[in-house]
């Protein structure tokens, strides 16, 4: 599903600095992994690399069959589109929208199917979650733990092959937390989806199928 060979990362300004050194690992569809390290240890860089949103760095990685080394920009953000899905600390709902439209946007983004196709398609996604019942409020009306849920459903309109999460329970308390861990796993084990997520919370790593540990920019185990 995702290989990844001694990426490298560096920041020049105002001196270098390498933030990643020699990043290599690979994931299998389905699997559920977790990545964890203290602040400032790189997570985060190399999650945006993963993602296609960082693209200046030396080394290779592959999804599926597509080396992001040799695809164009459009070609990169139609993959970041439909293939991967985002689950960060903050949601990043749109407050102007109700929750429905929030979930239907990267949809209607992407442009691949009708609007009555998407807005099904939303619903079955917030049926999933629990929370079909939010679906026509606006998205200041809700909880914060139902916020993360719509992230999550918006996360899953595409159908992606693989979600990223950058610290989604790092706003939550631990009730909500663990229900975002639940709604992870039964993706995994239920759709194949390949789950990476970045996280301070040594209770939800632990529960993965698998957990890389980073220090200084690298992978120590």
């Amino acid at each position: 599903m995702l290989k990844v060979k001694e990426v490298n990362k560096f920041f020049h300004d105002p001196v270098e600095i390498q933030i990643l050194e020699n990043i290599s690992f690979e994931m299998d569809s389905g699997e559920f992994v977790s990545i964890m390290g203290k602040s400032g240890c790189g997570k985060s860089t190399l999650l945006y690399i993963l993602s296609t949103m960082d693209t200046d760095y030396t080394g290779d990685v592959w999804l599926e069959d597509k080396h992001f080394g040799s695809l164009k920009p459009d070609e990169l953000a139609e993959i970041r589109n439909e293939h991967i899905g985002f689950v960060f600390q903050f949601h990043y709902l749109l407050p102007e929208f109700t929750v429905l439209q929030n979930v239907m946007m990267p949809a209607l983004k992407l442009g691949k199917k009708s609007r009555e196709e998407i807005e099904y398609q939303a619903m079955k996604q917030l049926k999933l979650l629990g929370i079909e019942d939010q679906a026509l409020k606006m998205a200041t009306r809700i909880s914060g733990g139902q916020k993360q849920r719509v992230a999550i459903a918006r996360a899953l309109i595409n159908n992606p092959r693989i979600i990223m999460g950058d610290e989604p329970t790092g706003n939550l308390d631990s009730k909500n937390a663990e229900m975002v861990f639940d709604i992870f796993k039964e993706l995994s084990q239920d759709s194949g989806t390949s789950l990476l997520i970045v996280t301070h919370d040594e209770d939800f790593a632990k529960k993965t199928d698998r957990v890389i540990v980073m220090a200084d920019g690298e992978i120590i185990s």
